[in-house]
């Protein structure tokens, strides 16, 4: 017989304080308190220890099985090293082609935009080249009024008129408008292109000329 701590006879047994307060309490186990402290008693001749248990050996079946799955292993890591460097060659091929057709709409657009700009710029030399013409059809077309009627000389643009009067701008451009808005329905306004002709000689015109 031989007197244990409980820590010790749980070391002994292999097993838990709980479980040999457990055992003290079913009466498996005997116990004394020698100095206020719980002692257990502990009979080393009847406690046989537990054989030791040997791992067994593997079979020609395990080493088979364990160099398969290694087999197997290592070829699950080829494919996905061969995976990896496929998706990375995708990865580059697909960069590749939003570059070049990136390239490809920034040459369009600025092909639109010459072309865009070449056709404003013959709209706007065809407009410089028209535009002396203009001018030098309105100021036929006032020698013509002139030539048809030579004795008749009465006869003036509303732009000459108002011009040879010596009114201010802002008078001008009020009786402008005021002819303009009557010109229609006025017999008295002779109206050749976009030019409005008086006849100073014929018509009174100072209800307009105000």
């Amino acid at each position: 017989m031989k007197k244990m701590s409980v820590a010790d006879a749980a070391t002994f047994y292999g097993v838990s304080r709980e479980a040999i307060h457990n055992r003290i309490r079913r009466g498996s186990l005997k116990s004394v308190v020698e100095d206020g402290v719980k002692m257990v008693v502990v009979d080393t001749q009847r406690v046989k220890k537990a054989p030791v248990k040997r791992a067994p050996r593997a079979s020609g079946n395990d080493e088979r099985y364990y160099k398969l799955l290694e087999s197997q292993n290592a070829k699950l890591q080829e494919r996905v090293a061969t995976l990896e460097d496929e998706t990375r060659t995708l990865r580059d091929q697909k960069e590749a082609m939003l570059i070049e057709e990136r390239k490809k709409i920034e040459a369009i657009y600025k092909e639109k935009d010459e072309q865009l700009k070449n056709i404003l710029q013959t709209i706007a030399s065809k407009f410089m080249l028209e535009a002396p013409n203009i001018v030098e059809e309105e100021e036929a077309l006032e020698a013509e009024v002139s030539v048809e009627d030579e004795s008749a000389s009465h006869i003036i643009s509303l732009k000459k008129y108002l011009k040879s009067s010596g009114f201010s701008e802002k008078k001008i451009k009020k009786i402008k408008k005021r002819f303009k808005e009557k010109a229609k329905d006025d017999d008295r306004i002779v109206i050749i292109g976009s030019k409005y002709y008086l006849d100073t000689a014929k018509y009174d015109y100072r209800d307009l000329i105000k």
